[in-house]
């Protein structure tokens, strides 16, 4: 009740009306206060400050009311206090008049600075949505769920990255965590989400998936680095761009009571059976995607029966590696016991929940969890 009541009470602040009101009750507050107190005690000089201040939250309009409003309530107080024909009179209501047209000066700069910004974050936000498309809720037998908390606060996507794609015969589901932040691991998403994509559109097998997208990032990354030299922001972004993404793939093909894992370098997943959770810790480890060249090797496919009801909760390092004040890491699994007789929509939901709360204020590093759960 309380948080409703408070959140209420925030929604109502916010209220252009109420702003407006809220500037005309200090204004009144200041004319009372000069007009009932002894003439020798003048205050008319800080009405002044009204105009100005509503020049922080107030549109041009609204504040060239307030600034009629304050010009007359300042000669209303000279009247008052018999200064009306004095000569410091005319050179304080100058002043005053000047300050006031300053303010509205400011509240229009202040009004469209807001919706250039407003607009920037719309096409922003357009463009993320873009590259981080959200996750259909059904893909056959399955269905998914997903929750992305971005560690920059004005993002809406970060390093971390999710996506499904249907192949002929199979659905898969890739979580990956791109080493670095900031713009430069957005665009290795990018590149990853491609070549993540263009291998279901081909029929590159599982096994072979891997070393698909590891060539195919290591290609894409060669190509920046040859052509950002001239850029602006080379060097930060140079070293952006030189990390590697830690994936893992889940295959679930039709007509198989099984899950085909591969693993690159990922925090394994956790298999939820009613209420048990078990991690699925890969056979063989890996290295990352974008460090192929340093070690050839066959990509090794783990395969784990996977009963109707069955459930995978795929999550990137920024579950498992959030501190709570002590300095302690999340016990992702252990909390995920608590919730197994939820759906996953709600399961998801108090993780996130939880893990806000553990951390105590927004996670140092991007979030991404998805759980799938096999429905027939």
């Amino acid at each position: 009740m309380g948080t409703t009541g408070a959140a209420t009470s925030s929604r109502l602040l916010r209220r252009p009306y109420v702003k407006l009101a809220a500037a005309l009750v200090c204004l009144a507050g200041l004319l009372g206060f000069d007009l009932l107190t002894n003439p020798n005690i003048r205050i008319g000089g800080l009405m002044v400050a009204v105009p100005a201040l509503s020049a922080t939250f107030l549109a041009p309009g609204q504040v060239l009311f307030v600034v009629l409003l304050t010009l007359l309530s300042v000669a209303v107080a000279a009247v008052n206090n018999d200064t009306l024909g004095t000569e410091a009179f005319p050179i304080s209501f100058a002043t005053v008049a000047l300050i006031s047209v300053a303010s509205v000066v400011t509240a229009s700069l202040r009004q469209r600075r807001e919706r250039e910004l407003a607009q920037s974050r719309w096409v922003a936000t357009v463009m993320q949505n873009l590259v981080l498309r959200p996750l259909p809720r059904r893909l056959g037998r399955l269905s998914i769920s997903s929750v992305y908390i971005a560690a920059e606060k004005e993002a809406n996507i970060g390093g971390d990255v999710y996506a499904a794609a249907v192949t002929p015969r199979s659905v898969r589901v890739m979580v990956g965590d791109v080493q670095g932040k900031g713009l430069g691991a957005v665009e290795v998403v990018v590149y990853l989400l491609t070549a993540f994509r263009q291998a279901a559109r081909n029929g590159t097998s599982l096994a072979e998936l891997p070393d698909f997208l590891d060539r195919s990032l290591r290609d894409d990354l060669v190509d920046v680095r040859a052509t950002s030299g001239d850029a602006p922001d080379a060097v930060s972004r140079s070293r952006a761009l030189e990390g590697f993404v830690t994936a893992v793939i889940v295959e679930f093909s039709e007509g198989e009571d099984v899950v085909r894992i591969a693993n690159r370098g990922h925090p394994p997943p956790l298999l939820i059976r009613r209420d048990t959770v078990l991690p699925l810790d890969p056979m063989e480890s890996a290295l990352p995607l974008g460090l192929g060249d340093l070690c050839a090797a066959e990509q090794h496919v783990d395969t784990y029966e996977l009963a109707v009801g069955d459930r995978l909760l795929l999550y990137t390092d920024g579950v498992i590696e959030a501190r709570d004040a002590a300095g302690r890491f999340y016990p992702l699994a252990d909390r995920v016991a608590r919730w197994t007789d939820r759906d996953a929509d709600e399961m998801l939901d108090a993780l996130r929940s939880d893990l806000l709360r553990y951390v105590g204020a927004r996670p140092t590093d991007d979030v991404a969890m998805v759980a799938v759960q096999r429905m027939v």
